[in-house]
């Protein structure tokens, strides 16, 4: 699909733990997990699993690479994994999340030689997981995985199966060409199905942009070729960047996907519409407001060590990760479980 048309990049993503925000106390220590539910299939948590995992299409070589790469990076627990072989991104596990999230998000483009995307992703206590994704027919990318997802609450064993379905849930993610995409809740949100457009996961279709989009335009038409289906979960709302500072807030209105481009230095994102909602009604939502004051003063330009700041005071007592995007320099920074002493550095190479 897309080799021959731009340069290929490998996803080389070396961990280095950098002490971060001098003066920022460390946050408390997560929560504990609750009771672990069964896995897909009913497998218990922690135990491999072994019958066939419906998305990948990899050759057995490549299935020991991939489960062989897990490696715990914090004791949220945050784990790191490199996906290697290629995937089914419309089929396999599709499970949609059970109650509502709590996000803020953010695009500061003032700077439009460093456009940022940011995140803090606001949930229950579960694992997590940074992946990396190289698939041949599409993009690579770097994106966090909820493992409680794939059926995982607790630290994933050796051979776990269940972890190859994991390219299918990205929570958020940046790829190669700097196209960047997280989710937030929205309650308000309905999606009605038009004829003849497949169906797919209010998760998976993050999956679809990153390996498939280059541009917002691109990510914008993406999400018109599908029915996205929000049975089962929380209905959500979506933002979108790239590497060109543009950006989109994209949401689901009477029915309808309607589409808000960026048209300032700036777009943010948390669990209210913002649609068609005037900028007075956003800012009672506080998170919303804080992001829109901070971004405001500083006329969209926002380093990495600023955008964690702005995470820092938009955060909440379940916030599971805090994590910054870098569109033209591929740098990904992560904090994990509020731990804001101890910030981890990826690079996505080729960027």
């Amino acid at each position: 699909m897309r080799r021959g048309l731009v340069l290929r990049r490998r996803v080389v993503l070396a961990g280095v733990l950098l002490l971060a925000m001098a003066g920022c106390a460390d946050g408390a220590a997560a929560p504990t997990a609750a009771t672990t539910p069964a896995g897909p299939g009913g497998t218990p948590d922690g135990a491999a699993a072994t019958a066939p995992v419906g998305s990948s299409r990899q050759t057995p070589a490549e299935i020991d690479r991939t489960l062989a790469s897990l490696r715990r990076v914090d004791d949220l627990p945050l784990y790191e994994m490199t996906y290697t072989g290629d995937y089914d991104p419309t089929t396999g596990l599709d499970p949609a999340p059970t109650s509502p999230f709590g996000c803020s998000l953010f695009v500061a483009s003032g700077d439009r030689d460093r456009p940022l995307f940011a995140r803090n992703f606001d949930w229950d206590p579960h694992p997590a997981m940074l992946l990396r994704t190289d698939p041949p027919d599409g993009y690579a990318s770097v994106s966090v995985v909820d493992l409680h997802y794939l059926g995982i609450d607790g630290a994933p064993q050796p051979g776990d199966r269940r972890l190859l379905d994991a390219p299918l849930l990205p929570f958020d993610g940046m790829n190669e060409r700097g196209l960047a995409i997280g989710l937030a809740a929205d309650d308000t949100a309905t999606a009605t199905p038009e004829p003849g457009k497949p169906k797919v996961g209010s998760v998976r279709i993050q999956r679809l942009v990153l390996d498939q989009a280059a541009t917002v335009d691109e990510a914008v038409a993406i999400f018109g070729r599908y029915n996205l289906d929000f049975e089962g979960g929380p209905p959500l709302h979506y933002l979108l960047a790239d590497a060109s500072g543009a950006s989109a807030v994209v949401e689901f209105v009477d029915g309808r996907m309607r589409v808000q481009r960026g048209t300032g230095p700036w777009q943010a994102l948390t669990n209210v519409p913002v649609i068609g909602v005037p900028a007075d009604k956003l800012r009672t939502d506080r998170r919303y407001a804080t992001i829109e004051a901070a971004l405001t003063r500083s006329g969209g330009r926002a380093d990495a060590t600023a955008a964690l700041g702005i995470l820092t005071d938009v955060a909440q007592s379940h916030t599971r990760w805090s994590v910054t995007y870098e569109l033209r320099t591929g740098a990904v920074r992560l904090v994990a479980g509020q731990r804001w002493a101890k910030t981890y550095q990826f690079q996505l190479a080729g960027s």
